[in-house]
């Protein structure tokens, strides 16, 4: 069966994590010296072996890999990456499995969503192995192994388009998907260097700086502090971390044309761009106007400070912390919350529904209001000055009533478990929108979860990252039919 033969190249991302294994026990040995290198040693030569018995199991010529099988390699990829990815956390750090997979999932789905505590006094090399983490996966996988791996540029495209967040995924910038896999990561690698620099400007060492460049670029939101950016309690670092979880959350498709010719008025130019910014501004006004009535801090300088980094750090769904936001007043929470499922960009780090899904499905809601009114009139709902068709229109229908459903029986499911009502939805808000931070008796973390909770709000995870339908599919009869 030529589904279950595409399984071997599961051995490709297996092998990445041995490397990634191997250069952490490294890291640990001669750089950290914090003495855990066996625990990484013993785990990269299991995952180098397994997957160099898997790579000599792959067919010369696989031939084209079908739309199904693009579907269940991406699936199983992040769901593998999250399994023994997870290995480290359970050996160094004494994690249950559970909880391991848990923060290695949150880590590869970008969520920034933790049940660890003790952070500022853990093995070095652990804690930027679990930064790592995010990075790798904050433009996905699967658009490295497309990137290097040659025999995969005949169905790449379909891998692409499974794994790739946004409504329209057809759009190339080279005419091999291969090539434009590898112009997204020059812009990745560009991004990480230039925040990386900039957070030590801005008066982190090194370590820190290169720990938080992986989780912000990638907006995902982890920290190497308990207190996560709120521990430097700096205007500066602050701003870094607002300006790069910014670009981490716009296009990367519209990065490389602005870089590629020097024409920054493209971002203004783009639609979902604009309606980006005015959201962000319009809340963060709100929010900090919010706090400052309600007296959460000295002035209305500083509040703005804070409203403006928390609405940035949740709709990038980056999650960093700047204050104590959970006892932040209730009509905040619930703004942030809705901010997390508006989400970041197309072709963006960032998770949530995307702005051009809200921003589609208000104008569909005001064409149908203007039929209401002109019944025999004709129009055409247009974004970024070209017609929507009719596929992404249905596509964008589906995503949003799926979001809804789904995050309705999620909080359901939870509230079983024994959370209260604020606390289970904003876990899933968390989850779903790759997002990470939580209110209420999570509002530190997600300790408290239950072990059937915590595995529920990993497969949200997966579900969010892969927006529903890559994995939905999967469970449909009509995937596993000839």
């Amino acid at each position: 069966m030529k589904r279950l033969r595409s399984l071997y190249l599961l051995s490709i991302p297996i092998l990445l994590l041995g490397a990634v294994f191997l250069l952490y026990g490294l890291l640990s040995l001669f750089v950290f010296e914090d003495q855990v290198h066996i625990a990484f040693f013993e785990l990269a030569a299991g995952a180098l072996i397994a997957g160099s018995l898997g790579l000599l199991g792959i067919p010369r010529s696989i031939g084209s890999i079908g739309y199904r099988e693009s579907l269940l390699f991406v699936t199983l990829t992040w769901t593998a990456a999250g399994l023994l990815g997870g290995l480290p956390f359970m050996l160094i750090n004494g994690l249950s499995f559970t909880d391991a997979t848990f923060e290695a999932i949150s880590g590869i789905t970008t969520t920034g969503a933790t049940v660890m505590t003790g952070l500022d006094a853990m093995p070095k090399s652990l804690l930027l192995y679990r930064q790592f983490l995010q990075w790798v996966g904050g433009l996905g996988v699967i658009i490295l192994v497309v990137a290097i791996m040659p025999m995969l540029n005949i169905g790449g495209m379909r891998l692409y388009k499974a794994e790739t967040p946004g409504p329209v995924k057809g759009e190339k910038l080279a005419p091999r998907i291969s090539h434009t896999a590898r112009y997204l990561w020059y812009v990745y690698l560009v991004l990480t260097v230039a925040c990386a620099f900039c957070y030590w400007l801005a008066g982190m060492d090194v370590y820190d700086a290169i720990a938080h460049t992986f989780a912000t670029v990638a907006t995902g939101g982890f920290s190497t502090k308990d207190a996560s950016l709120g521990h430097y309690d700096s205007i500066a670092i602050e701003s870094v971390a607002n300006v790069f979880m910014l670009l981490g959350a716009i296009n990367f498709g519209l990065h490389f044309l602005v870089f590629h010719g020097r024409r920054p008025w493209l971002y203004w130019r783009d639609e979902e761009t604009r309606w980006f910014i005015w959201i962000i501004a319009s809340a963060s006004i709100g929010i900090g106007l919010l706090l400052w009535l309600a007296g959460s801090f000295d002035n209305a300088g500083t509040s703005l400070r804070h409203s403006t980094f928390q609405v940035i750090s949740f709709i990038t769904s980056t999650g960093f912390v700047s204050a104590g936001y959970p006892e932040w007043p209730a009509a905040s929470a619930l703004l942030l919350i809705i901010l997390a499922y508006i989400g970041g960009c197309a072709g963006s780090t960032a998770g949530g529904n995307k702005v051009v899904r809200n921003v589609i499905t208000i104008k569909a809601i005001l064409q149908e209001i203007k039929y209401l009114i002109h019944p025999r009139g004709v129009f055409t709902l247009k974004f970024n000055r070209r017609p929507v068709t009719r596929d992404v229109m249905d596509s964008v229908k589906g995503y949003m009533f799926l979001a809804a459903a789904l995050t309705i029986v999620l909080t359901l499911i939870l509230m079983m478990t024994g959370l209260d009502f604020l606390s289970a939805l904003s876990a899933v808000s968390a989850c779903i929108n790759v997002n990470g931070p939580a209110f209420g008796v999570l509002g530190s973390n997600f300790a408290p979860v239950s072990d059937f909770g915590t595995w529920v709000l990993s497969a949200t995870m997966i579900l969010g990252r892969l927006e529903f339908f890559t994995v939905l599919a999967l469970f449909h009869p009509a995937f596993w039919q000839r």
